[in-house]
């Protein structure tokens, strides 16, 4: 394959040119588990390219360890050889919360059955994405956030999507039942609007957070929503 603007050859399909600095593919799905890695670049919806990495490691195998990263930095070089603006990902937990680590890029989970061409229609691709600190959004009239650091690091987590404009924690009702060692987080209940929210669950303790997103509407809203949910089960919130 060439580079589509200058016409230099490319050492892989869909790989970012450094001769003219042009990207060859603009979003990637990487579909791992702890042996084998499947990178699949776009370019405008349309499939450019496939490449499939393994490790020989099994799960009981006591180089396990060893064997992940190195299948999680093999597929982060296959995406970075691309440059894309978008990172879809899939499959085993542990693998996609490393290959998280890998880029910069934005990462968004995707249904474990959908096909290429519904992952690369993403409804969400046209959103705007606010790029700012996740701490600049998070405010308003109740400034205080229950489950202590984990709760605080749930509400950054949420505010670092790139379609989120604000978290807005709202009053703690103390009222519940639950496990007082229990915390937990999940997004729900996407309006009209697009917007959201973010439950809080701190032993009986729960608390409903304002979640105002770029959507603008149910159905795309409902998307960011299922976003969040699988970055918070990744990271260990939910």
């Amino acid at each position: 394959m060439d580079c589509r603007r200058c016409a230099s050859p490319l050492e892989r399909p869909g790989d970012y040119c450094l001769v003219c600095k042009t990207r060859n593919a603009d979003a990637v799905l990487v579909d791992i588990d702890t042996q084998t890695a499947v990178v699949v670049a776009a370019l405008e919806g349309d499939v450019v390219s496939e490449r499939t990495v393994k490790t020989e490691a099994h799960d009981e195998d006591p180089e396990r360890e060893v064997a992940l990263r190195n299948l999680v930095g093999r597929a982060g070089d296959e995406v970075r050889r691309k440059r894309p603006d978008e990172l879809y990902v899939r499959g085993e937990r542990e693998a996609v919360a490393r290959l998280r680590g890998e880029t910069p890029t934005r990462v968004v989970r995707v249904s474990e059955d959908a096909p290429y061409d519904e992952v690369f229609g993403d409804e969400t691709e046209a959103l705007e994405v606010v790029d700012a600190d996740p701490a600049e959004k998070i405010g308003g009239s109740h400034s205080t956030l229950i489950g202590g650091r984990d709760g605080r690091r749930a509400v950054r987590h949420v505010a670092g999507h790139g379609h989120v404009k604000k978290v807005i924690p709202g009053p703690i009702d103390a009222s519940g039942r639950g496990s007082q060692d229990s915390f937990g987080a999940k997004v729900t209940r996407a309006g009209d609007d697009g917007n959201l929210r973010l439950l809080l669950r701190d032993g009986s303790s729960v608390q409903e957070n304002r979640v105002v997103t770029t959507a603008g509407e149910r159905e795309t809203g409902e998307r960011v929503g299922e976003e969040l949910n699988a970055s918070l089960a990744e990271a260990g919130y939910a």
